[in-house]
């Protein structure tokens, strides 16, 4: 244990130096192709660094925040796009901040839209252009992010509360159907990444002093694909995705289709390099050959949110189900589709096994805790 966090620990000081080297790469070479070969070097190193963690948990968050998510960010960060670039420069803390952590500062002021935006989202000159930066353009994955930043205590400590209610049916598991239990890990999934997104972003906030937009939006009451992994899950993902994979596909698909349907093939690119990214993260956690079942699990979902958005254009918004009745339509074809084929290679990763032993010493600590505090507060005063 004490080893894996000297690991742990000096590749993360070392992510630490070459963030500073790119901050300077960024001060002393220009945008586009000599700054980004300066920092491909880094990228490759952020690709390789998870494998030197034998810890799941930081591994797998270790993969997440560098292999994929500080890799894109210093990608746009080379044409002077994305997080990292501001004018004036980011500081030194800041930039390396919003590299290694899946945070999002809160833009007050309504961003401006460019004549080639406008071309590129497929604008009309009637069509309110405060409802297209807000996110509201009915065609294109919506960048709409809620106004408020981290959610209650109580929010969090009820979706911890039910962690560790999981852990204790782990315990029991041969009580239980084995779907029930693949069924408590897609949504162990769910909440133990929001738990640990929200921690980091409250730490980066601390830090910061600044409010972060939030990295979910209640996902189980989307009302259409395109609201669930648009306007509510992992949002962070989202917005990195949208300027390194969406628009760049859909710009170049203009040149070939009718542009109100260049979102189609975009989403399902985006959604094909997000399986690649998840078969990744899955390679770093259980060092096994891929058997792509993440991959096609996103390029489902990426074919049938192409569906509905061009059902959607067709119909002009005029028809749609009641959210009661469409968000367990969407949460159920989620979830089944990811018992189907996205659970697999959890299981296969031995990730579920890790996990509950990860959940069961923390209901020990809970409990020790528990035990010390009545002994020094309520066995004293007796």
């Amino acid at each position: 244990m004490g080893g894996d966090l000297r690991n742990f620990l000096l590749i993360w000081a070392s992510a630490v130096a070459l963030l500073c080297y790119c901050h300077k790469i960024g001060q002393l070479i220009d945008r586009g192709t000599a700054r980004v070969l300066a920092i491909l070097p880094v990228v490759c190193i952020f690709l390789v660094m998870p494998l030197g963690i034998l810890t799941l948990s930081p591994r797998a968050i270790t993969s997440f925040f560098l292999s994929w998510l500080a890799n894109f960010k210093l990608l746009l960060f080379g044409f002077d796009q994305g997080p990292l670039s501001s004018n004036p420069p980011l500081s030194l803390p800041r930039f390396i901040a919003l590299a290694c952590f899946p945070i999002k500062i809160q833009q007050d002021p309504t961003p401006a839209v460019s004549p080639h935006d406008r071309e590129l989202v497929n604008v009309d000159d009637g069509q309110d252009l405060e409802k297209l930066v807000n996110g509201e353009n009915k065609d294109a994955p919506s960048q709409k992010i809620a106004p408020k930043g981290l959610k209650s205590h109580l929010n969090y400590a009820l979706k911890f509360f039910l962690l560790v209610m999981f852990g204790y049916i782990y315990t029991k598991e041969d009580y239980f159907h084995p779907k029930i239990i693949l069924l408590l890990y897609v949504i162990h999934i769910y909440i133990g990444l929001e738990l640990i997104l929200a921690m980091f972003g409250a730490l980066a906030r601390a830090c910061l002093g600044v409010e972060l937009e939030p990295q979910f939006d209640e996902p189980y009451l989307a009302s259409s694909l395109q609201d669930f992994w648009g306007k509510r899950w992992n949002l962070t993902v989202t917005s990195i995705l949208h300027p390194t994979v969406y628009s760049p596909i859909r710009s170049a698909f203009s040149r070939w289709i009718a542009k109100k349907w260049t979102p189609l093939p975009a989403v399902i690119g985006t959604f094909l390099v997000s399986g690649l990214m998840h078969e990744l993260i899955f390679y770093h956690i259980g060092r096994q050959k891929p058997k792509w079942d993440v991959t096609c699990f996103f390029l489902l979902h990426g074919f049938c949110l192409a569906i509905e958005m061009a059902i959607k254009r067709e119909i002009k918004g005029t028809w749609g189900l009641p959210r009661v009745v469409a968000a367990p339509i969407v949460v159920g074809f989620v979830v089944v589709t990811a018992m189907w084929l996205f659970m697999p290679t959890v299981i296969r990763s031995k990730i579920d096994a890790e996990v509950r032993m990860e959940t069961t010493a923390l209901i020990n600590c809970v409990e020790a805790v528990y035990i010390y505090l009545k002994g020094v507060f309520v066995d004293h005063k007796l």
